[in-house]
């Protein structure tokens, strides 16, 4: 089921306390290169460096006060481990975090800073959701999803509920896609806010699954996750399906050397820094120039936690 209009506009009013109202940039040099207009929503300068924030507060604000007492569990190696650990911790809830034992120290450090309490897992997606199970049993926590969660969907939406507050003419709103919860918001956003703005996703060849669950009808997996776009590794889920498959109109596949070549461009001449799946959108911009030549077209850039030991260039 779609969520309602009403759904919509109540999640931006809930998480606008809560959030940075972040920063639309233009760059004249990327107008001229991709020869379209364009508008990036900075999710990059997101409280905890990522869209996930939105959606983490949206989730935690809509539990009961029992619920809330008991905590909240998710199980995540990065940037929703962090937006739940930081959301829980700004309005006074335990967030219990799963994460694989590989997963980077950095990342680990974050979440402990932020409040999370963490449980180490061996790292494959079974071990990570029994030993979630496992503390919703014992704590009473209530698991939330990183992106299969119809109130995370409903928050992570609010970038593009903001974006097209600002700029009500755009002709289209692009989104990198792992799990689904960013694109299918940004639909929800521009199909509630736009009579003609149109959604579209973008992902890597190697992590293609969301461009083949369009063509089949069904959800799709990865049989590898070889894509330099660490945060798009993840499936589409049940929740978010269904609003993709109504309200999404296309999903661009971009190689690894045109994300490279995006996310170097973007932080050389918008001087921003931003992690590979943030590059996506772009790349598939300045593919399919032909397509959004002479449009108006808003890109939200997904976040900036990027390993500055590990750069692509």
């Amino acid at each position: 089921m779609v969520p309602s209009k009403e759904a919509v506009v109540s999640s931006y009013n809930r998480v606008k306390p809560h959030v940075h109202q972040t920063p639309v940039l233009t760059s004249s040099l990327l107008d001229e290169m991709a020869q379209a207009k364009l508008y990036f929503k900075c999710e990059n300068f997101q409280k905890m460096g990522a869209f996930k924030m939105r959606g983490a507060i949206n989730a935690i604000q809509q539990l009961s006060e029992i619920q809330k007492k008991n905590g909240v569990v998710t199980h995540s190696s990065g940037n929703f481990a962090q937006a739940l650990s930081l959301a829980a911790k700004n309005l006074g809830v335990k967030a219990y975090i799963v994460m694989p034992s590989n997963a980077p120290q950095v990342k680990k450090d974050a979440v402990k800073q932020y409040g999370g309490i963490i449980t180490e897992s061996q790292p494959t997606l079974a071990a990570r959701e029994e030993e979630a199970n496992r503390i919703q049993t014992e704590k009473g926590a209530t698991f939330i999803h990183p992106s299969n969660d119809l109130n995370v969907i409903l928050g992570q939406g609010t970038a593009a509920f903001e974006l097209l507050k600002k700029h009500t003419d755009l002709d289209y709103i692009l989104t990198p896609v792992g799990g689904g919860g960013l694109l299918a918001g940004t639909a929800l956003a521009s199909h509630y806010l736009s009579n003609h703005c149109k959604t579209i996703g973008s992902e890597p060849f190697e992590v293609d699954d969301a461009w083949r669950s369009l063509q089949s009808g069904t959800i799709e997996t990865n049989k590898t996750t070889h894509t330099i776009a660490d945060g798009l590794r993840t499936n589409l889920g049940d929740q978010n399906f269904p609003i993709i498959k109504k309200l999404v109109s296309d999903i661009i596949r971009v190689d690894e050397l045109e994300i490279k070549q995006a996310m170097q461009l973007i932080w050389e001449r918008m001087k921003i820094v931003v992690e590979p799946s943030s590059a996506v959108p772009l790349a598939a911009v300045l593919k399919r120039k032909a397509f959004f030549n002479s449009k108006k077209v808003g890109i939200i850039i997904s976040g900036g936690n990027v390993d500055l030991k590990n750069l692509p260039f």
